[in-house]
């Protein structure tokens, strides 16, 4: 029964030992018997310590590059998003522009034809103030003209002449 309790103890410490210092140990010892240091405490002292500084500058780098890459994803990720909302925003602009154009086309042609109406009208009412006026309506194209009688020279007899035809 001792003698189970001491293997299991031994094959606690080995489990310890292989869990902590894994394969590190055993390349130590080798080291050391390669080597045969005058001083093999301090010389296996002085390989662990360093191992650990390599080791821990490793997971260091390895945890480095692990979170360069989530950075280099993440920013190829708001690139790509950044991408998208403009092109989205370009559909948008050009949906937005597809759908006022006809407006603004209206609008023109409504201003438009405002203007032409307020001309014309304008045009209209100086002609018809012409054709109001005796003498005045030869003025005007095609235009029956009234001829003053020679009896009372402001009426007319109500006899109509009309001008030659004009070719434009």
């Amino acid at each position: 029964m001792a003698e189970a309790g001491l293997e299991l103890a031994h094959r606690m410490e080995t489990d310890y030992l292989k869990r902590c210092f894994g394969n590190c140990l055993a390349q130590a010892l080798a080291e050391v018997a390669k080597v045969r240091p005058s001083d093999p405490i301090e010389y296996l002292a002085h390989w662990l310590h360093h191992y650990g500084k390599i080791t821990k500058a490793q997971e260091e780098g390895r945890q480095e590059k692990i979170q360069l890459k989530e950075e280099y994803d993440n920013s190829l990720k708001e690139t790509q998003m950044t991408e998208m909302l403009k092109q989205e925003e370009c559909q948008i602009q050009q949906e937005h522009e597809k759908c006022h154009q006809p407006l603004v086309s209206a609008a023109i042609s409504t201003k438009e034809t405002i203007f032409m109406q307020e001309n014309t009208k304008s045009l209209e009412n100086e002609a018809w103030k012409q054709e109001c006026l005796p003498g005045t309506a030869s003025k005007i194209p095609e235009m029956p003209q009234q001829i003053p009688s020679s009896d009372s020279p402001g009426q007319t007899d109500g006899s109509v002449k009309t001008p030659p035809e004009i070719n434009y």
